[in-house]
């Protein structure tokens, strides 16, 4: 069987390239790490599997850019960082609650890195975590350090004719770094393996021992030397570093330069915030993975990766997106369910395809593996959200699950408990939208009724009868009770379902309405529906 999941796709491309495979994401730990972020770690993270499952070695790691420098006072910092603009982020203190820099606080790197580390884990992933300074510290980036500095003029050839960015008479392929740690304002003024040479404008001058990791290579050199001594070969990126000119063109070609075979590309396109446009730390528009996780199950945050190949432009948000994700995850996986045993030799091409990709993203979407589809998918996202608000204890949630039949028992069921514990956590957020928050009405206001101008309240005492008639109070005996007087008096069910809606919520839409009257009392719905035809 052919695997067309786009993560399959490209582990078998990297078949053909041999046996053995480092698979990367890297990222500067500069603020607060988001769920734009996560689509590199996961992208990278579902490759590694798809090798595993194709019989490859593969190793996935992750690399923290903590040698960069301090660009900037980001606007979530206090103006005392003024001081540590060009300093390494694991050299220079993490901020306090107001911005303001904590000697107390451990490192910069560390208190953005560590959430989201955290966060990686409650996914799935744990990869093999590089520390860049540390990494340079230990002289992993000497040997290609050396190389550059001894090749300067090529160097600086293939920057301009593949970039178009004209470069000053003293660039030099290596940023060292001043007594006090910082990068800015330096000029190289010679060198000699393994020292570097630097002076800056107020006339102080020192030396850099590259074995030690004293300064940094310019980012075009310091990302193909990364996959020079880790031995990438494949590592996802984003849109901006894979244009014509970009970061990866120079990269392939300094890659060849330090002995390594360029690790095969992968652009991702980025992830935005509706309404607000693309993540970014420094920019504070985010979304932190921990916030999101406590509010989304794992696998819908996995699947949200999953589902589309990285090419694709996504948009999130944690109200209605995140609500129309978890709807489509559910049917995807009930889809799969419902395709075990299936030959999928006699579907279509298009439903081969098809059924191939959703067995592929639900496959991504589990937090291990080995992981077997858990049953709570088989209670939608919206239901719980309507009940959790309806019913105050977890006990009596699960009892009405089991007594409408979405599954047949709750007590084993942790990941049930789990999204239900989110759903709450979501609830009482402020992301969740007003649009699905319910208030049942105890009592009528005919005022609110005043809107529809068709002769409701014969239509309300004919299901007032049918209703007070039902024995078997479910969704399938309400629905009927509902919608059958409307078919009979010609009304419009569209006119109706506002009506009732009014009656029980005070407003025109809601849930599944047959589904949020049975959970109501059966004489409570009554008694509005009476007050109402008055």
């Amino acid at each position: 069987m052919i695997r067309i999941h786009w993560a399959d796709a490209v582990a078998q491309k990297l078949s053909r390239r041999g046996n053995k495979h480092i698979i990367a994401a890297g990222i500067t730990p500069s603020g607060e790490f988001h769920i734009g972020h996560l689509r590199e770690i996961l992208t990278g993270e579902m490759i590694h599997r798809a090798c595993i499952r194709l019989g490859l070695d593969s190793e996935f790691v992750f690399v923290v850019d903590s040698a960069d420098p301090l660009r900037k006072v980001y606007n979530f910092l206090d103006e005392e960082y003024e001081m540590y603009v060009g300093h390494q982020l694991a050299c220079i203190p993490a901020p306090d609650k107001t911005g303001k820099p904590d000697s107390n606080g451990g490192s910069y790197s560390d208190f953005f890195l560590n959430p989201f580390l955290d966060a990686l884990k409650n996914i799935g992933v744990e990869p093999r975590i590089i520390d860049n300074y540390n990494s340079y510290s230990k002289g992993n980036f000497s040997e290609a350090a050396k190389i550059a500095c001894e090749n300067v003029n090529k160097i600086k050839e293939i920057i301009e004719t593949v970039s178009g960015r004209e470069l000053s008479d003293d660039w030099f392929p290596y940023n060292p770094i001043d007594d006090s740690g910082s990068m800015d304002d330096l000029t190289v003024t010679n060198y000699e393996w393994p020292f570097i040479y630097w002076s800056d404008s107020k006339g102080n001058s020192g030396k850099n021992d590259i074995r030690k990791g004293e300064g940094k290579l310019p980012w075009r050199l310091d990302w193909p030397a990364k996959w020079s001594w880790i031995g990438v070969t494949c590592e996802p990126f984003g849109k901006d570093h894979g244009t014509s000119g970009g970061s990866y063109s120079t990269g392939r070609k300094f890659s060849e330069m330090f002995g390594h075979e360029p690790p095969f590309p992968l652009t991702y396109e980025w992830i935005s915030l509706k309404g607000e446009g693309a993540m970014s730390s420094s920019s504070g528009v985010t979304i932190g993975p921990m916030d999101v996780l406590e509010l989304v199950p794992s696998e819908i945050l996995r699947y949200l990766i999953a589902r589309s190949k990285p090419n694709k432009h996504l948009e999130f948000n944690t109200g209605d997106l995140l609500l129309n994700l978890a709807d489509e995850y559910e049917r995807v996986c009930q889809s799969v369910v419902d395709s075990k045993g299936v030959n999928l030799e006699e579907l279509t091409k298009r439903q081969r395809v098809l059924k191939e990709e959703a067995i592929g993203s639900v496959i991504y979407s589990q937090i291990t593996s080995d992981s077997e589809i858990d049953e709570s998918y088989k209670v939608p996202f919206r239901h719980l959200s309507m009940l959790a608000q309806i019913r105050a204890n977890d006990s009596d949630v699960f009892n009405a699950l089991e007594k409408s039949g979405y599954i047949k028992s709750t007590k084993q069921n942790e990941k049930l408990k789990e999204k239900l514990s989110k759903i709450r956590c979501w609830i009482e957020s402020e992301h969740f939208p007003n649009d699905l928050k319910i208030n049942i009405n105890q009592s009528i206001d005919k005022n609110s009724l005043s809107d529809f101008d068709f002769k409701y309240e014969v239509y309300l005492l004919e299901i007032l009868q049918k209703i007070e008639g039902i024995v078997d109070w479910n969704y399938e005996n309400i629905s009927f009770a509902i919608t059958e007087p409307a078919k009979e008096l010609d009304l419009s069910l569209k006119d109706i379902f506002q009506l009732l809606y009014t009656i029980f919520l005070g407003k025109k839409s809601g849930p599944k309405l047959a589904r949020l009257l049975q959970e109501l009392d059966k004489d409570l719905v009554c008694k509005l529906i009476s007050e109402a035809a008055k």
